[in-house]
Formats: C-alpha cells, structure tokens, sequence
C-alpha cells in the first residue's frame, strides 16, 4: 500500500517530446537498434547491418559527431543519414571548473530540460559522476538535489550522452584505455538510478560494451537509497558495483533523513545487500554515510554500523561524508574530531571506513548539492521582473 506523501516515489514515466526536426538520436542505441533503425529509414538489410558496425565505431571509438567524417561510408550515403539522424550532445548552459579541479556542466536537454553531471579527477583515476533523472523523487532532508521535484526519467541517450560529452571535454577521443582521464562512472549525480531502471541498464551497456567505451563494469558503481525490489535486478541485468546510501543507523533518524526507509527499512535493505549477485570482498558493497551533527555521529551509531554489518556479514566498506551545507540545510556537519572517532571505531570494526575529502564545494559540485543552477537564475528572474512591476506601479 502507498504511503501518503513524497516519500512513495515511484514517478509515471515520460516519454521525452521528440526532436523537432524528427531525426532519430543515435547516441545511446545498442548495435542491433541502430541497426533496426536504418532498416525502418529503408535501408537494405545487409547494407545496414555493415554501417551499424561501422556507425558504432566512429561513435564510440572517435566519438564523431559528424556523419561527413565517416570516411569509410560512401559520401553519396552522407546526407542521406544526415537527414533521417543525429549523433547528439547533450546542450552546455554552463560550464565550471572548481579551485580543486573538478568539473561540473549544467547541461539542458532538447525539450528544455536542465540536469548536471560532475567530473572529479584524481592522481590515480577520473570519476564521471552521472545524473539519471531531471530532478529526484526522494527527498533525503540532508540533500540540496532532493528539494527539486522529479520532471521526468532520463533517456539512455541522455545518460550515455554525460559520458561522450565528459570524453569531448578531456579531448579523449579516439578512446584507448591507456592514458585516459576518465576512468570511472558513478551513478549518483541527479535522481534514483533505480526508479529509472531500464534506462540506466540500457545506457550501461552501451558504455561497457567492449567494442565501445569499454568502461569495466568493476570502474562502475550504482548508488541507490534503497530501492529494495530492483537491487537484484541490478545484479543480475547491470552486474556493476553497488553504493548504498545508508546514512542512519536507527529507524527513527533514516525515516527522517532518508523517507524511503518508511517503505524499505533498514533490516530489509540489508538484507538485499546480503543477497545482491556478486558482492564479495574483491567487490564490496559500499556504505555512503553522510556526517550529521547530534543526528547521525554518536559513537553509539558507530557501534551499531559495526554491529549491522557484521550480523548481515557483508562484504562492505563505508565512505563517511561530511556534510556539505546549502543555504536553508536543516542540518549541520559534523565536527572533525567526531568524524575521525566515528571512522576509529568503524575501523576496529575491522570495516574500512575512510573520510572522503569534499570536493568541489566551491561550484556546488560536491555530494549531496547538485541542484541545476537555472532554479536559481529562474527566481532571481521572477524577483527582478517583480521588482520593476512595482516600480512602475508606484
């Protein structure tokens, strides 16, 4: 039975309009879709079963946008394919560049819809962390994206499309796997990876596809709030690494924190996680708990972490995250000397548990607050706009 309220999520799905111009994106499509899609165009079965491989590659592999470039398809063919479809982007409103290096775009969508994607780049590796809906359904109190409400489910060309658009960016293309940039995807940027399932999956193994980006699915991590009927589904259909965000460890705090747990609590989610296809300790299932002063930091909390995870012996390591604060946040962040005691004990656990340094704060780029700055701009708009009418009346 739902549960009155915003926190029984499940969104209608949406269809996006289509292009104006009635092409058909490519960006996103498996093989045997494009493939599909040449034949409804009227091209010859054969003839299009060639150029799909051959459109895949310059997609994935170039990352062209430009059916002229294609060098190895007729010129004749070029306009003709030009006509009937697209290897899109996804349009930049604005783009950022933190002190710290990371990179965040607010990216709009063809039907005018505004969503962001962050890049977070390190020594070892480069983190792509990737938006799967227009907004959020959940409504996590200690998440400045949650206070948006959902607008609709991003398409697998949409998701896919981060991906191209971050490699563009690095200037990664032709894509080898040596000397990239870009070595990682985490879905955890706007939205519940797992109210968009098919989605999510389907754009997934576009980029894992090995004739493709061929990102491993060990470099990719799905977080999810606890979506429990749809984690085995993630094991088995997606099979990438799992995040949970935990956040709490009493019913009470997480029912306030993260309203999901009202639904799916916190036994019940374990549980899933006792059970998601190929966790183990090479490929632990990570906790994100994020750090709240006097909700969440106790060293009482800590023990009962401990104690959950030991009970429900999963392979897991937790990512304390200190709370990044937005204007009107109901919250605070814990203070360091709280943090480091909460980790020690974690630690002695026998549980990894380390401090993950904030990044990107300084553009809103950092965990928990991604909220598309157009909002912002929009009311700053409305309050102008109030302004002079005023004026003139007065």
């Amino acid at each position: 039975m739902p549960i009155p309220g915003h926190i029984d999520p499940v969104p209608v799905p949406r269809t996006p309009a289509a292009r104006e111009d009635g092409r058909i994106d490519l960006v996103g499509l498996s093989k045997d879709a494009i493939r599909t899609a040449l034949e409804g165009a009227g091209m010859e079965p054969r003839q299009a079963k060639l150029r799909s491989k051959q459109i895949w590659h310059w997609i994935y592999n170039r990352g062209a946008t430009d059916f002229a470039k294609m060098t190895d398809i007729a010129k004749a063919q070029h306009p003709w394919l030009a006509e009937r479809f697209v290897i899109g982007r996804p349009d930049i409103v604005e783009a950022q560049v933190s002190t710290d290096g990371t990179r965040k775009w607010l990216l709009k969508s063809p039907d005018g819809h505004d969503y962001e994607m962050v890049f977070i780049p390190d020594a070892d590796r480069g983190t792509l962390c990737v938006s799967s809906q227009v907004g959020c359904t959940l409504n996590c109190r200690f998440c400045h994206t949650g206070t948006m409400r959902l607008v609709r489910n991003l398409t697998p060309g949409e998701i896919v499309g981060q991906v191209m658009l971050a490699r563009d960016s690095l200037g990664e293309w032709p894509s080898t796997p040596e000397g990239r940039m870009l070595t990682n995807i985490v879905m955890m940027g706007m939205g519940e990876p797992l109210y968009n399932f098919d989605s999510v999956r389907d754009a997934l193994k576009v980029v894992m596809d090995g004739d493709g980006l061929a990102l491993s699915k060990r470099r990719i991590t799905l977080s999810t709030s606890g979506v429990v009927p749809m984690m085995a589904r993630c094991g088995e259909e997606i099979g990438v690494n799992l995040a949970v965000s935990l956040h709490a460890v009493r019913k009470e705090v997480r029912d306030e924190i993260v309203p999901l747990n009202r639904k799916y609590g916190i036994e019940e989610l374990l549980q899933a996680c006792a059970d998601y296809p190929g966790a183990n300790n090479a490929r632990r299932i990570t906790f994100e708990y994020v750090m709240l002063k006097d909700k969440n930091d106790s060293d009482e909390d800590a023990r009962e972490l401990v104690r959950l995870i030991r009970k429900y012996r999963l392979p897991a390591k937790v990512n304390l995250i200190p709370f990044n604060p937005w204007p009107g946040a109901p919250y605070d962040c814990s203070t360091p000397e709280r943090i480091r005691s909460f980790s020690n004990i974690v630690f002695e656990g026998g549980i990894s548990a380390p401090v993950r340094t904030p990044r990107g704060r300084d553009i809103d780029a950092a965990c928990g607050q991604l909220k598309t700055a157009a909002e912002k701009k929009s009311r700053a708009e409305l309050d102008r706009l109030a302004e002079e009418k005023q004026a003139a009346l007065g």
